[in-house]
Formats: C-alpha cells, structure tokens, sequence
C-alpha cells in the first residue's frame, strides 16, 4: 500500500462548503436509488444497500434523508435509469486518471469529462488504458481521534481487522487504514461496524500501484483545473490519479 495518509483529504471534503456537501448527498442519494433498484430496499437483504448507508452515515447524512432516499427509489423503480461508467485518461506529465460515473444522461456526463480533460490539457483514453495501474480494494478509514474512547491499540485493531478478513491495515498518522479484497469489503465493514469502531470512509476504491511527482508549476495548475472540473460535475462520483499531490 502506498503509506500515504488518506484522512486528511477525506475531512477536507467533509469541510467543504454547503455545495460540496450538497454534491455529496447528490451521489450518495443517486447509489441508494441504484443499489435499492438492483437489490431492493430491505438492507437486511441487499448488502449494497447497507454499504451505502454506511457510507451515508460517514458522511454525516440525516437518518431522516436516508430512509426518504430508500422509500422514493422503491416506489420509482421504474424510472430509477441510473448507469455506472467509467473513463480513462492521462493528466499533463503522464498522470494517470480514472473517473468514475453515475449517470442518467450518459452525454452529458461524456461532455462533462471530455471538458474537464481539454481544459487541463490532459486527453481521454481507451478503456483499460490506465486501470491496469491501479488496484481495486475495500478500504476502511478509522478517525484516531473518534477512536479515542475504544481504547484499542494498534496491535488490537490490526488482529480485529485480520480476524474480519482484511488484508492489511497501516498506522497513517491521524488514522488507520484498512485494505481488503473488494469481495470481502461489506463482510469486513459489518463485522468492524458491530464491534462499534467509528469509520471516517468505507467503500471500494481504485489504489495506485505506484505515484507520479509532478513539480512544475503550469502542469500542476492544469491537473488541479481538471480534478476541479470533475468534481463539479454532479455525475462524477469519484476520481482516482496517481499524483502525488500531497507533496505540494
């Protein structure tokens, strides 16, 4: 894994303005319609639905908007049209970018890339041209500081992560990070949920197998022009690169 601390851009977004709060309820709403759609509404039953929820909760979405989100996605399944798509393509200075998508309106979604892409000088590719750089994983972010009253040390929690079936978990300074296979990731989540360890983040997610140091300074405008762009489209619901962007 890289070793890098993830949490720091996680409570970023999560201080956001209230119209990145707003986008991210947008997603979450979007996934909930998808997920009851593909599964129906009963959490009990559909494991992507709990998934979700969980990853509401994280996110700090009212009980009150999650169970509405359930009940008008279960009473409209015939107009929830909602596709997962996916684009690739490469950043100025070779930096590879995927952007994962959530649509209603695959061309409006197509020109929202293409855009944020030729904007930053950056270019679409063919599928499967930049993926094969990434790992797909489960990954599970833990608060340090939300953990406080747990009193659980590292040791304890690396041997609870292990027993949950993860694959690894890493000590990343304000929190720890939990990687499992994507099959094993709602099975991992739940069991770390029942035990009452607090999550930060908790989803699927594309992990770069290595990272690109970008240091002039026009080809680090043009990559944060295009990562903007992205994340103002409300169908993009995630965008993973492997620039080392920290280090800036």
């Amino acid at each position: 894994m890289s070793g890098h601390s993830k949490f720091s851009n996680i409570r970023a977004k999560k201080e956001k303005n209230d119209a990145a709060k707003g986008k991210i309820f947008t997603i979450i709403g979007h996934e909930i319609a998808l997920a009851v759609k593909q599964g129906g509404a009963d959490p009990n039953s559909n494991s992507k639905l709990r998934d979700v929820i969980a990853k509401a909760k994280a996110n700090n979405m009212p009980n009150d908007t999650i169970n509405n989100g359930i009940k008008k996605a279960a009473g409209a399944l015939d107009t929830v049209n909602f596709e997962e798509m996916q684009y690739e393509g490469y950043g100025v200075s070779g930096v590879a970018i995927i952007v994962k998508v959530l649509t209603d309106n695959k061309n409006r979604s197509a020109a929202d890339v293409r855009s944020a892409f030729s904007k930053g000088k950056g270019s679409l590719a063919t599928q499967g041209a930049v993926s094969f750089m990434f790992d797909e994983k489960g990954q599970i972010i833990l608060d340090k500081e939300a953990m406080d009253d747990l009193d659980k040390d590292f040791d304890t929690l690396m041997e609870i992560a292990i027993d949950a079936g993860a694959e690894d978990i890493t000590d990343d300074g304000d929190s720890y990070e939990i990687i499992t296979a994507p099959g094993d990731f709602s099975e991992v989540r739940e069991k770390l949920e029942k035990l009452g360890i607090p999550m930060a983040e908790a989803d699927v997610v594309m992990i770069p197998q290595n990272y690109v140091s970008v240091t002039d300074e026009e080809s680090v405008k043009n990559l944060r022009r295009t990562l903007d762009l992205l994340d103002q489209s409300d169908d993009v619901q995630n965008v993973y690169t492997n620039w080392e962007e920290e280090s800036y």
